[in-house]
């Protein structure tokens, strides 16, 4: 079973990268307002994930010092002629185009925020950071014609990064569905892969956002509003995965190919049993934890359930690659995966170079979009201060109440 540990987790990772920019783009063209506490922090964590998925690439081709040979260069350096037949050419342009996209978009809308920072350091007499602070603010002035001119350039990149979020995870998932093994051929992928993407993506957003709503101290503007909404989502996009988990069993039993039919008897029966039960539990049986009212409004459950998503997220992706090739058409290379300690150790490395980075990322810049935040809380009659706490005791009563009932249950049991 060749490079299965490092394809399973870049598509994890290319998969986690995708929720960062839904939240900013899709919310911020259909206007929802809630996004605004949340998009700072989930942009980063896009980009962040997107570079740890690009280091399995690397890894993936074996001699990473030879890296740019998949890319378009002309023929003054020699014959390098890309082949475009290859899934890794595929992936190097989907990814780079997305990190680009995204990286610029994340920046944009940072530098308001970069002003409000360079200004607050003028005022300490800090000179150094006001001049790394300026610098990186591109002399932001906050008149009416510079807002005009940011809202629409953030208009335009929302609307080239909406169908980044749909075609960068298609063409992954075509570097499976365009072969000929079983359990990869088949049309479903694409929007399968789309909607699990969001799915570990958002699942992701939730379990930093809580970690960092709690460090922070930011309940007021991290509310259990915006929690509920995000676990909507996740149920949404959880029943659809579900429902593509039925469609491959159905269709695998329709097409009345014997080789596509013993792909998904082996994944269910066979010796990886024990990572598809793990998938089917993780993926479809846990997010409708989430129609209970209680539930969704619950940080602790949020938290727990946020997490066995992306570990079931990750169990998807093993069973999908792992399965499909340790039981191919000839029995004669029939094999078991198990990964080494190499392999685990790329893993780990992925972790900490993603929670490295977002540490950073929250140590000197802003993790909520000060200036959006501003917007929607002036937008009422009360001021800044007043509505930040009442949103603060509003999210704080809802969570004892949460707290207090869950004790009273917990009472009521044990009687």
């Amino acid at each position: 079973v060749g490079w299965a540990w490092d394809i399973t987790n870049f598509v994890w990772w290319v998969g986690i990268g995708h929720a960062g920019t839904l939240i900013s783009a899709i919310l911020l063209l259909f206007r929802q307002k809630w996004r605004t506490s949340i998009n700072r922090a989930a942009e980063a964590m896009t980009i962040f994930a997107v570079l740890c998925a690009g280091s399995f690439i690397l890894m993936h081709m074996g001699r990473a010092w030879m890296a740019y040979w998949a890319l378009p260069l002309p023929n003054t350096y020699g014959s390098l002629w890309v082949n475009f037949n290859s899934p890794l050419v595929w992936d190097v342009f989907a990814i780079s185009t997305y990190l680009t996209v995204s990286v610029v978009f994340w920046y944009v809308g940072l530098i308001p925020d970069l002003a409000t920072i360079r200004e607050r350091a003028i005022a300490r007499g800090d000179k150094i950071r006001a001049f790394v602070y300026g610098l990186l603010s591109f002399g932001w002035d906050g008149s009416a014609k510079t807002w005009a001119r940011y809202e629409e350039v953030a208009l335009i990149l929302a609307g080239l990064s909406t169908p980044l979020v749909l075609s960068v995870h298609t063409i992954v998932s075509m570097d499976f569905a365009t072969s000929l093994i079983p359990g990869w051929h088949t049309t479903i992928f694409p929007p399968y892969f789309v909607a699990g993407a969001i799915f570990s993506g958002f699942a992701m957003v939730l379990t930093l956002m809580l970690i960092t709503r709690h460090v922070f101290k930011l309940q007021a503007y991290i509310t259990l509003e915006h929690i509920e909404s995000m676990n909507k989502i996740i149920v949404l996009t959880g029943s659809i995965v579900g429902v593509a988990y039925i469609t491959e069993l159905f269709v695998a039993w329709y097409s009345g190919v014997q080789y596509e039919a013993y792909a998904f008897i082996n994944r269910a029966t066979g010796p990886y049993w024990w990572a598809y039960a793990a998938m089917m539990s993780c993926n479809v049986i846990s997010p409708q934890l989430f129609w209970i009212r209680k539930i969704r409004r619950s940080i602790y459950w949020t938290f727990f359930l946020s997490i066995v998503v992306n570990i079931g997220m990750w169990f998807e992706r093993f069973v999908i690659i792992v399965t499909s090739l340790h039981r191919d058409y000839l029995p004669s290379s029939w094999a078991m995966f198990y990964p080494t300690w190499v392999d685990i150790g790329d893993y780990i490395f992925t972790f900490g170079l993603f929670f490295t980075l977002f540490f950073l990322f929250a140590k000197f810049l802003p993790v909520i979009n000060m200036a959006e935040v501003k917007a929607v809380l002036k937008s009422t009659s009360q001021t800044t201060l007043e509505k930040v706490n009442a949103r603060t005791a509003e999210s704080v009563a809802a969570e004892q109440q949460a707290a207090a009932s869950s004790s009273d249950e917990a009472k009521v049991s044990d009687s």
